[in-house]
């Protein structure tokens, strides 16, 4: 027998144990339905020709764990949804000249990474502008968010050191009438549950937020 023969054998015998070997690795579930399974790994069970899903081929400890993934990420959002607003018409605002721009203002004490950092302003800055644009809201003013938006977006980002000077600050915002969003935190990473974390404020003018902010350093 030939080289070339004995190889071809070889490649037959292998391809047949393999497709035997998927056969056999099979599961059967309680309902004595078997879900397609390929060394290991689930395969689509639709019959459709369309294209799989990301989950089509995980294992069964990848689908546990992207699961989980899902239910945290739904809980976190749901989390955010609970979050109180307090919604001011910081309108009389409009009067006043000069640059717009938003701050937004980090707590050092809780020691949080960049990451979380960016993730926390990211939350405050989009929830500070969602108040002032939604139909509904009594922070709605979008002559305001123009000035804003036609100047570039300006932002800020500043530092104070607990939350008792966060506190402050917010109280402060809200006597001037300036827009004003506090960040707690689900509390499922680095921070406890409920802290908060960044104090989002405007847009508003720069003249204004001077009074609210102007002794605070940059981050």
């Amino acid at each position: 027998m030939s080289t070339s023969q004995l190889v071809t054998i070889a490649t037959v015998s292998l391809f047949t144990g393999c497709c035997l070997g998927a056969f056999l690795a099979l599961p059967v579930h309680s309902g004595g339905l078997q879900t397609p399974t390929l060394f290991g790994l689930h395969l689509p069970s639709n019959g459709n020709s369309s294209t799989p899903s990301s989950t089509d081929y995980l294992s069964d400890e990848e689908l546990s764990e992207e699961t989980k993934l899902k239910d945290g990420k739904s809980q976190e959002e749901e989390g955010n949804d609970d979050e109180s607003l307090v919604e001011i018409n910081s309108s009389s605002l409009n009067q006043v000249g000069g640059e717009v721009r938003m701050a937004l203002v980090v707590r050092t004490d809780l020691d949080m990474t960049n990451g979380k950092v960016a993730a926390q302003c990211a939350h405050a800055a989009v929830t500070c502008y969602k108040m002032m644009s939604d139909s509904g809201s009594e922070a709605r003013n979008l002559p305001m968010l123009k000035r804003w938006y036609g100047g570039g977006q300006a932002k800020i980002t500043l530092k104070c050191q607990n939350k008792d000077l966060m506190d402050l600050l917010f109280a402060k915002a809200l006597s001037l009438n300036v827009n004003a969003y506090v960040v707690h935190d689900a509390g499922r990473t680095q921070v406890v549950s409920g802290s908060a974390t960044v104090l989002g404020l405007g847009p508003a003018p720069k003249a204004v937020l001077d009074q609210i902010t102007g002794k605070l350093r940059l981050l």
